[in-house]
């Protein structure tokens, strides 16, 4: 298993959608499941199930609805900054919405080809408060083994659809929270660049100063 630190780990998880077709031993599977399922969730209940795809047959019956979805999402909730960032190209917010369009669209097109997606199904629970600190240590998880992933729900747009290649009962309450592609990534790992914490955060009333700034990320990556 890998030796990494929980900082490391923590600093260093980003989204990674461009990965490549290689599959995922199932040793390497089984600890980033393992390692998931340690999470806290609602009464220690764990009102939630995975469901790992690597079939290529759902996979392809998949990756066309989740195509549309991407393009029915620029078209809608990411309308007014798609439309902002064709208008004025050259602002760094447009230039950071270009990249994220530009690796969106990429993994649109790759659907098909992630060695596992990681669907995630909360029972009860519609705000998926008890399942994504679950989905996320398994995400930690697969970095610490060197395994891409990124999040998304966009197929909420076609879910009836994804419900029925995915076999769910319709009849149990269970609710998608995400799916998670992963895979080996192209790339190299690197510190993820974020608005610092006092341009985001405030203490005790909404809009009152943090009363800490935090200009450059305390983890340091190693050179």
């Amino acid at each position: 298993m890998s030796e990494m630190t929980i900082h490391e780990a923590l600093y260093t998880t980003r989204a990674m959608r461009r990965v490549k077709k290689d599959p995922i031993p199932e040793d390497v599977q089984a600890r980033i499941l393992d390692a998931a399922i340690r999470a806290p969730s609602g009464g220690n209940s764990q009102n939630w199930r995975f469901l790992l795809v690597d079939d290529p047959e759902i996979r392809g019956k998949l990756a066309p609805i989740y195509k549309g979805c991407i393009d029915m999402l620029w078209k809608t909730i990411y309308a007014d900054r798609v439309a902002s960032m064709m208008a004025k190209p050259d602002d760094p917010e447009s230039i950071e919405m270009a990249k994220v369009q530009k690796s969106a669209n990429w993994m649109a097109n790759h659907f098909a080809d992630y060695p596992i997606l990681l669907f995630g199904f909360a029972q009860g629970d519609p705000s998926g408060g008890s399942i994504f600190p679950a989905i996320w240590s398994a995400m930690l998880a697969a970095r610490a083994e060197g395994v891409g992933s990124t999040i998304t729900s966009v197929m909420l747009f076609q879910m009836e659809e994804v419900l029925k290649i995915l076999g769910v009962p319709a009849d149990e309450g269970w609710v998608f929270a995400a799916c998670v592609p992963m895979g080996y990534p192209t790339g190299r790992w690197g510190l993820a660049r974020r608005r610092p914490v006092h341009d985001v955060a405030f203490r005790n009333q909404w809009g009152q100063s943090l009363g800490l700034e935090i200009p450059e990320p305390l983890w340091k990556q190693k050179t």
